[in-house]
């Protein structure tokens, strides 16, 4: 199996999930624009997991084809792993919280892994480059 492809097409169909979801709870409430009222309302954690997945999966897909045509190292297909993993876990983690401005674990462990395998596949292409 490719790891590559197969984590990039997981968050391709991640990210049209969650645009449909967003499209499912404003034909329910009713709302063209915007979020509704409720801060913490289902709408607004549908757009708020949207538009979270929006800012990253895009590149993150750019990344692992990448590194996939171009041949990397082993420990990288882990890194993809771990990312699409993160990147599944942030949308459930928006959708189970109580209150979206309080701290919640997975949510934090989510993004750190985020950040954490962006930072590392941009010390990869640096490397690269060298």
């Amino acid at each position: 199996m490719n790891v590559y492809l197969f984590c990039s097409a997981i968050l391709v169909m991640l990210y049209f999930l969650l645009a449909f979801n967003v499209s499912m709870h404003r034909m329910r409430a009713r709302t063209g624009v915007g979020g509704g009222s409720d801060p913490s309302g289902p709408l607004n954690r549908s757009i708020r997991a949207h538009g979270n997945a929006a800012e990253y999966i895009p590149l993150f897909v750019l990344l692992f084809l990448y590194f996939g045509f171009a041949g990397a190292a082993s420990w990288i297909r882990w890194v993809v792993v771990v990312v699409t993993v993160c990147r599944l876990l942030h949308p459930l983690s928006l959708y189970l919280s109580a209150d979206l401005n309080k701290a919640q674990p997975l949510r934090f462990l989510s993004s750190v892994g985020t950040y954490a395998g962006g930072l590392t596949f941009g010390v990869a292409i640096l490397l690269r480059a060298c």
